[in-house]
C-alpha cells in the first residue's frame, strides 16, 4: 500500500464545480481521482459511468470524485468546448478538469506528475491527502468500492490523534493505553 503524498493538480479549466477544487481542500475526505479522454473506449464505456455511479452513491462530505480530462493525444478534438458538450450529453455531475496541457510534448501536468501510463487511470487518496491506489485500465466496481469502504472505515486523521491523547472529564484525566 502507497503511503506517499500525491503531487498537486495542475487545472487549467474546471466544470460542475463553482470554484476550482485542490487536494488540500479535499483533505479529509477520500478523493477518487478519474482521469480520461473523452475519445478513450474504456473512459466512455466503464471509468466515466463508474466515476458518475461513486459521485452520486457517496456523501460528498466523505468521498470526492474528481474528473481529470488528461488528453496527450488527439488534441485538436479534445478541446475544452468538446468536453463541455461531452459532460452534457453523458449527463456527468462530478467536478470535472483540464489537465494542463504540458510544455515540452503532448503528456499533460498532472499525467506526466502522477506517472500515468494512460486512461482510463484510477487514483484513491485517503483522508490524509496520502496516496493509497494507482491504477491503469479499468477497475472492478466492488474492488474500488470496498477500497474506498476500507479508507472510510480509518479512523479520520484527526480522530486518531485524538484517540491517542489523554482522556479528560470533570472527574480528571487518564492516560491511554
Amino acid at each position: 500500500m502507497m503511503e506517499n503524498y500525491p503531487p498537486p493538480l495542475a487545472v487549467s479549466r474546471w466544470f460542475n464545480t463553482s470554484a476550482p477544487l485542490t487536494l488540500e481542500v479535499l483533505k479529509g475526505r477520500v478523493v477518487v481521482l478519474h482521469a480520461f479522454q473523452m475519445l478513450c473506449p474504456g473512459c466512455v464505456s466503464h471509468g466515466t459511468p463508474q466515476a458518475e455511479r461513486l459521485h452520486r452513491m457517496f456523501d460528498a462530505k466523505d468521498v470526492a470524485v474528481i474528473g481529470l480530462h488528461t488528453v496527450f493525444e488527439h488534441h485538436a478534438a479534445m478541446t475544452p468546448v468538446a468536453l463541455e458538450a461531452f459532460i452534457h450529453e453523458y449527463r456527468l455531475t462530478f467536478p470535472i478538469g483540464v489537465d494542463e496541457a504540458g510544455a515540452d510534448g503532448p503528456i499533460p501536468v498532472t499525467m506526466a506528475r502522477y506517472g500515468m501510463r494512460g486512461t482510463p487511470t484510477t487514483i484513491v487518496i485517503d483522508r490524509a491527502g496520502r496516496l493509497r491506489k494507482h491504477q491503469f485500465g479499468q477497475v472492478d466496481d466492488l474492488s474500488l468500492g470496498v477500497a474506498i469502504g476500507a479508507l472510510l472505515a480509518e479512523a479520520p486523521p484527526d480522530m486518531a490523534a485524538e484517540s491517542a491523547a489523554a482522556r479528560c472529564d470533570e472527574t480528571g484525566c487518564t492516560v491511554p493505553n
